[in-house]
């Protein structure tokens, strides 16, 4: 088989492979041209899906006659000159591929007028590598670029395509994503001429009123905002309350620097952040925009553009982390002001990242005399939990007599069927599951007090060979000093061959060779020891669970307040350990609807 060279026809046909994919591919990729030109104002209009017409105007800064046949051909861009300025990009695109790529497999159509131009330019493909000369056209100062029958030269990609209806879902989707993060912008939608969304462009500071047109009014009204910045980053947005969950990960939005992006270390974070608070198979809902220095984010990961590659990977999922476990940590009955309320916190201090031992992997996370205390996981001894004296009973009686303000979940009135606590507060009644909130109660206690001291390791009675891949067992070599500290007395004898001596004392009887190796596994690709995390935070959850106070035991009006005093204080304490609600409020006005008061 002798070795020539392609013909420019089937290059650009196999690039297009790698960015276009779908009609939704085409609508991401115009947009972001939109964007980067400035516009204030974008129509998207759709037929069958976008499979037989997908046409995009904008009101952005144009493309002047003479740049009109370079803007379609390959590697043209006007937003990358020189290597360093991949290391500091703003723009959304910067390939230069899309356009060319898009007019190699449809029949393509750019129009455009510069600012203070007599007359526009088109420039027309049949989606071959030939374009007839620009000839004047009618057009505002913009961008359109109309893409018709998409495929329609490359059946094997066609057949590939979904129904009309998928189809039109996911170039939905790219829209909203993109209105999402991008409130100065109008956006117009429409499909078969009739149109789906019109968002006019807000002042930044507004963004919520677009949330809420993207996600509903429901989303906010269980979401609160938050926004905080250290260490070179900045974290911003809205994270749904855990009892706003949904059945899919599909209202799930991340941005970073303006870009939408799926990256296992951002879902590591979001996902750790909501591991005890939410329930069984739900998914959190959330939208949240990271911004850093883009000399510390690699863009051109992906080609199109879908990924990004940090360059401090663990930096960036411990800062997430910890600023979204705190603010969910505040969502509890103290928030007077309900889930929607802005969360303010105090600085989270970010250690500065070390350099790694070696090229390519993650340096263990290791504590350090600059790390807030409140990020480390060592773990005491549990001291016995008490099941039939839940709670230490006040000195003096708890009460409306005591006069002052009144708490958030107010004073006990009864107890109903030995299993929920009614009281009343400012707003109206409170029903407290008394199982429920007593097990996050006494489950935050114990890890709280097991953060305290280093973990316990008990010695196994017959050490345990453990095999790994060779980098990993270099790995255990190297956080030596972690997995003492998680309860892991581990040595290496060979290339890829461990001994493991000792584990975790509260973790005796669970299979400690595999959580080893998944433990090394998050160390390898996360930098934190996640699955430990996990384990030891089940065996504390299984405790507290146990050792709480049961449904069927009366419970004295003065433990009752103490129960509501206690959930005030604590961490999560809207949700217990397995992510059920453990109070509900109805305000005067839904008890007047109860009773259709007022009709």
């Amino acid at each position: 088989m002798t070795i020539q060279k392609l013909p420019p026809q089937l290059i650009s046909q196999i690039a297009a492979g790698e960015v276009i994919e779908r009609p939704a591919s085409v609508v991401k990729e115009l947009l972001e041209n939109s964007i980067d030109a400035g516009a204030t104002r974008i129509r998207v209009e759709l037929e069958q899906g976008g499979t037989r017409l997908i046409r995009i105007s904008d009101n952005g800064q144009g493309i002047a006659r003479d740049e009109l046949a370079l803007a379609l051909s390959r590697h043209a861009t006007s937003k990358v000159a020189q290597l360093r300025d991949l290391e500091a990009l703003r723009t959304l695109g910067f390939r230069g591929e899309a356009l060319p790529s898009i007019g190699s497999v449809a029949r393509l159509s750019l129009t455009s007028t510069t600012a203070g131009a007599r007359s526009g330019w088109r420039l027309s493909g049949d989606g071959s590598d030939v374009f007839a000369e620009p000839e004047p056209a009618a057009h505002p100062p913009g961008t359109t670029v109309e893409v018709r029958d998409l495929f329609f030269n490359v059946p094997a990609r066609r057949k590939f395509l979904r129904t009309e209806r998928t189809e039109w879902a996911r170039c939905e989707e790219v829209v909203r994503t993109h209105a999402a993060v991008r409130p100065e912008v109008g956006f117009e939608l429409r499909h078969q001429g009739r149109v789906v969304l019109d968002l006019s462009a807000v002042e930044p500071g507004q963004a919520a009123g677009r949330v809420a047109a993207l996600l509903g009014e429901d989303f906010l009204r269980h979401a609160f905002e938050l926004e905080h910045e250290g260490s070179g980053l900045r974290l911003s947005g809205w994270l749904g309350a855990p009892t706003h969950s949904r059945s899919q990960p599909d209202q799930q939005y991340f941005f970073v620097n303006g870009r939408p992006v799926r990256d296992r270390v951002l879902t590591a974070a979001v996902r750790r952040s909501y591991r005890d608070v939410l329930y069984h198979g739900r998914h959190p809902v959330f939208i949240l925009f990271l911004e850093l220095d883009p000399s510390a984010v690699d863009v051109n990961a992906h080609p199109a553009k879908h990924e990004v590659r940090f360059r401090d990977s663990r930096l960036v999922h411990d800062f997430i982390f910890h600023v979204l476990h705190r603010a969910l940590a505040s969502v509890r009955p103290a928030m007077a002001s309900g889930p929607s309320a802005q969360v303010t916190e105090p600085p989270v201090p970010v250690p500065p990242a070390e350099p790694s031992a070696r090229p390519g992997v993650s340096e263990p996370y290791r504590p350090s005399a600059q790390r807030d205390t409140r990020w480390e996981l060592p773990f005491p001894a549990v001291r016995e939990i008490e099941p039939d004296r839940p709670f230490a009973s006040p000195a003096q009686p708890e009460g409306p007599e005591r006069g002052g303000a009144t708490p958030p979940l107010g004073y006990a009135l009864a107890q109903v069927a030995d299993t929920f606590v009614l009281a009343e507060n400012a707003r109206g009644l409170v029903i407290v599951d008394m199982h429920a909130a007593h097990e996050r109660v006494t489950y935050e206690r114990l890890k709280r007090e097991w953060r305290e001291e280093r973990v316990t390791r008990q010695p196994l009675l017959v050490p345990e060979t453990v095999s790994v891949p060779e980098v990993e067992a270099q790995l255990a070599e190297d956080s030596a000093e972690l997995l003492l500290e998680l309860g892991f007395e581990v040595d290496r004898t060979g290339p890829g061959t461990l001994v493991l001596r000792a584990g975790p004392a509260l973790l005796r009887g669970r299979n400690l060779a595999g959580l080893l190796r998944d433990l090394l596994a998050d160390l390898r690709s996360l930098g934190h020891a996640d699955r430990a995390d996990a384990a030891l935070d089940a065996v504390l959850s299984t405790m507290a669970c146990h050792g709480s106070v049961r449904a069927g035991r009366r419970l004295t009006l003065p433990e009752m307040n103490r129960l509501l005093r206690d959930m005030e204080a604590t961490d999560h304490s809207g949700q217990c350990n397995h992510g059920r609600p453990t109070y509900v409020e109805l305000d005067r006005q839904a008890l007047d609807r109860l009773f259709l008061r007022g009709r």
